[in-house]
């Protein structure tokens, strides 16, 4: 008798599970952003829900980096529903997850650095982010100064927000949809 063996065939490209659970985020930013974000604001600063969940999509399914190009300009375009500079947000939601799909390359060697990349990671991304909306502000808008200035630290509060949301649903929605943490592949 001769040994069976069972190829497994790689992963190759994106799952509906992935595409699913990418719309499912980005809506549910969408709609915390609209009611959950109106009531968080401490001195100005408040989550900004589609950034976290772009960047939950993005750590979550780990994409390659064409794919993170799409979210960032679907975040782009359901940032136009919300009140703010039209325009901006596509670049500015851009660069910030494209910087997450660059930043999620970085390797790690347990679950709990796995954990604390994700909110290290979405922080530096809710920075681009943040920064370049501000900088772009200053570019086409041509906002006074004192106005830059005051956007540091609301995009240092919200980094800093985000970075805590991403970082404490990270595992749970590992469990949940089933996916083993990267440090254990």
């Amino acid at each position: 008798m001769e040994k069976r063996v069972i190829a497994q065939e790689e992963k190759k490209g994106l799952t509906l599970r992935d595409l699913l659970l990418t719309a499912v985020l980005l809506a549910a930013g969408a709609v915390l952003k609209f009611f959950v974000g109106q009531v968080i604001n401490i001195g100005g600063m408040k989550p900004n829900f589609i950034i976290a969940m772009y960047c939950m999509v993005i750590v979550l399914i780990r994409p390659k980096i064409w794919y993170c190009i799409i979210v960032g300009v679907l975040a782009g375009a359901i940032c136009q529903f919300f009140p703010g500079t039209p325009g901006l947000n596509f670049a500015s939601e851009l660069a910030g997850a494209l910087c997450m799909g660059l930043m999620i390359l970085i390797p790690f060697k347990n679950r709990k650095m796995e954990v604390l990349f994700a909110g290290i990671d979405t922080f530096v991304s809710t920075v681009v982010s943040g920064g370049l909306y501000t900088v772009l502000l200053f570019v086409f808008i041509n906002a006074k100064t004192e106005t830059l200035i005051a956007y540091i630290p609301i995009v240092l509060g919200t980094a800093t927000l985000n970075a805590i949301i991403v970082a404490a649903l990270y595992a749970p929605l590992m469990k949940a949809i089933k996916k083993p943490f990267v440090c254990e592949n």
